[in-house]
């Protein structure tokens, strides 16, 4: 991808530690608008805090973090909320409120976080539902739906607002093979539809080279593999994390042909 095109998260040699455990070390790191950037690595590698220290979740303890060109280094928590809701972020698990029905799980960040009119905000859940095939699930809990099914709720809640950005960390975590699949088919969705810019951390290489690979196809409602420009297009990079450390960042073809033992690993099946 260009160099010029606007970056929309910026990490500038940011480092995160909790007491004496770094947790993030000296990373510098740049998400394009447009791109999708795939973070691997092994538990404990900084993924996630990575992914939460975009929004100001985790608070990095040096170096800068630009969210749409502002640095959030130096904004409080007041400050943060109008760029936190141009973020949609799923969680691991999903991150579903257990006491909410489906319809206002996926209407909490239209009513607390970009403060929709009340009026529009049936519309634009029931919308946002039928994009992930669960519009038939406004009234039930999240304890009556499967996990795969809670996912995608969480996914809803993630996009409603129409994100600029979306964060999604370990999407598939937990999910047979299958079902991990149909999610990711989600994301690709939301990023072809939507034009999101894509941020997703995950320990499988199948996630990567899906979003990688192929491209949704609004006449048939079915991803197909992208080939040629096509997949140019998707702009996708690979991030390679160790223990705090980034120590890979490229292309799918790149990743798959390090002779690092460490890296190599994550481009296996």
């Amino acid at each position: 991808m260009a160099s010029n095109v606007t970056p929309v998260l910026e990490f500038k040699d940011v480092t995160v530690a909790f007491d004496a455990n770094t947790a993030v070390d000296h990373i510098s790191l740049t998400v394009r608008q447009g791109q999708s950037a795939v973070i691997l690595g092994a538990a404990g590698s900084g993924k996630t805090t990575l992914l939460k220290s975009a929004i100001g979740l985790v608070r990095c303890d040096s170096g800068h973090i630009d969210l749409f060109g502002q640095d959030i280094t130096v904004l409080d928590e007041h400050a943060l909320y109008p760029l936190r809701a141009q973020v949609g972020i799923l969680f691991q698990e999903g991150g579903v409120f257990d006491s909410l029905n489906i319809e206002d799980n996926v209407a909490y960040p239209l009513r607390n976080t970009i403060h929709l009119p009340e009026g529009e905000v049936p519309g634009r859940v029931l919308e946002t539902l039928r994009f992930v095939e669960l519009e038939h699930t406004l009234e039930k809990y999240p304890s009556e739906l499967s996990g795969g099914m809670r996912r995608r709720v969480g996914i809803a809640r993630a996009v409603v607002t129409e994100p600029r950005l979306c964060l999604y960390d370990s999407p598939t975590a937990g999910l047979d093979p299958i079902t991990a699949n149909t999610i990711m088919a989600l994301l690709v969705k939301e990023r072809d539809l939507k034009k999101t810019t894509t941020v997703m951390v995950t320990h499988r290489i199948q996630d990567g080279q899906i979003l990688a690979n192929f491209r949704y196809n609004p006449e048939t409602g079915q991803l197909e593999p992208a080939a040629g420009s096509q997949k140019a297009d998707l702009h996708t990079v690979f991030v390679v994390l160790r223990d705090g450390r980034l120590v890979f960042e490229g292309s799918e073809e790149e990743l798959q042909s390090s002779s690092d033992p460490y890296i190599s690993k994550f481009a296996r099946r």
